[in-house]
């Protein structure tokens, strides 16, 4: 049995849709869906982070694991032609990335 041909992809921008910098993203979680919160650091002390988040994305749970691998190729990817990305060592498991 012959393999099926793959179906054409056409992608297309909404008349609404917009691209921004974010370098604050949150994630909530619940059973049916999870939610990316993008945002923009704007500003931090040692007792505060300011961050005013400009757009919500809900994912399904398998939408979440597809964005989840294709993001960590990504990474391995770029890593393997620009070198290591290193993350702030003060950092702790658990604590919220900004």
């Amino acid at each position: 049995m012959a393999a099926p041909t793959p179906p054409e992809f056409r992608i297309r921008h909404s008349d609404d849709y917009r691209e921004n910098y974010a370098n604050s993203i949150q994630v909530r979680a619940s059973v049916w869906d999870f939610c990316l919160l993008f945002g923009m650091l704007k500003g931090q002390t040692e007792n505060l982070v300011d961050v005013e988040n400009f757009q919500g994305v809900y994912l399904s749970p398998q939408q979440a694991k597809a964005l989840f691998k294709i993001l960590e190729q990504n990474v391995v990817n770029y890593e393997q032609a620009f070198g290591e990305i290193k993350l702030d060592p003060r950092m702790t498991p658990g604590a919220p990335i900004n």
